[in-house]
């Protein structure tokens, strides 16, 4: 699973420590895994299986600190990877709450925007955006992933007459995005199935170029209001944590800008969008306390 650090480590321990470490009697039938079961983990740490099952499929991200000290001590982890497992916990959520704090600061202000503007995060996966930017394209609208769209979709294809261009600087931009760390765990993952689809994808990302501007032209034919020859600006660096903000906008004067001002009057007065919504937590499963 994608962007789950903890479960990683935890079924890497796991998989490290022998039955006989923890004083456990191994049976004449083979045994299936290497290291030790789940069930043995959680009964060594004194939880339940269902809720181990939970934090190793990530579906449990923030574990108390009793049940992190029973995982180390069931994993015999040493000080410093018992203080490393601590931080998983400690800096997930903190990483998790911060994101959703930001993005939704930055989604009011796009909404605020009269130029198309969205908000992406470091894996171009867009988490808000203004009207006017979601009538310049659907691939704008918060939950598509722009990469994705980009060599996916047709309409976003047929949308930019210079398509090979922005594919260019967009591998480019995803490129120095995971060159910079921390790396966010969803990268490989896009990363492969992109280049297993798309074999342009493929030979950009082959490249290993890493020059992404912050700005620069792009020329649109919108299929409402007829050739759009739009800058971009990105604000904020690339590799940056934060989600990141692209406004297009055009040469005042220009046919370009009365276009857009056309497109803006069908969209009419932008309405309030709410933030994506995060699903709750599952309910934690009941810590059985351990026998003395």
């Amino acid at each position: 699973m994608a962007d789950n650090a903890l479960g990683d480590y935890l079924r890497a321990r796991r998989g490290a420590v022998r039955p006989s470490d923890v004083g456990l009697r191994v049976d004449g039938n083979r045994r299936r895994v290497v290291g030790l079961r789940r069930e043995e983990v959680a009964v060594l740490a004194g939880i339940s299986a269902e809720y181990y099952l939970r934090l190793e499929q990530g579906r449990e991200r923030h574990p108390s600190d009793q049940v992190v000290r029973g995982l180390a001590v069931a994993l015999l982890l040493g000080p410093s990877s018992e203080e490393f497992l601590h931080r998983l916990v400690r800096d997930r959520g903190r990483a998790t709450d911060r994101a959703e704090a930001e993005a939704e600061r930055l989604g009011v202000f796009v909404r605020a925007l009269t130029a198309p503007a969205f908000v992406h995060d470091r894996v171009l996966g867009v988490v808000a955006s203004n009207a006017l930017a979601r009538a310049l394209s659907p691939a704008f609208s918060p939950g598509v992933n722009l990469m994705t769209a980009a060599f996916e979709d047709d309409a976003l294809r047929d949308l930019y007459v210079n398509w090979e261009e922005m594919t260019v600087r967009l591998v480019s931009y995803l490129r120095v995005q995971a060159e910079a760390p921390p790396l966010d765990p969803r990268l490989p993952e896009l990363v492969l199935a992109l280049s297993e689809r798309s074999p342009r994808f493929a030979a950009l990302w082959a490249r290993q170029d890493v020059d992404a501007p912050s700005s620069g032209v792009n020329r649109l034919e919108h299929p409402a209001v007829g050739p759009l020859e739009l800058r971009f600006e990105r604000l904020c660096v690339a590799g940056s944590d934060h989600p990141v903000v692209v406004v297009y906008h055009a040469e005042p004067g220009s046919q370009s800008e009365a276009a857009l001002a056309l497109l803006g009057s069908v969209v009419g007065p932008a309405a309030p969008v709410p933030a994506p919504r995060v699903p709750a937590p599952a309910p934690v499963a009941p810590v059985p306390t351990a026998p003395a």
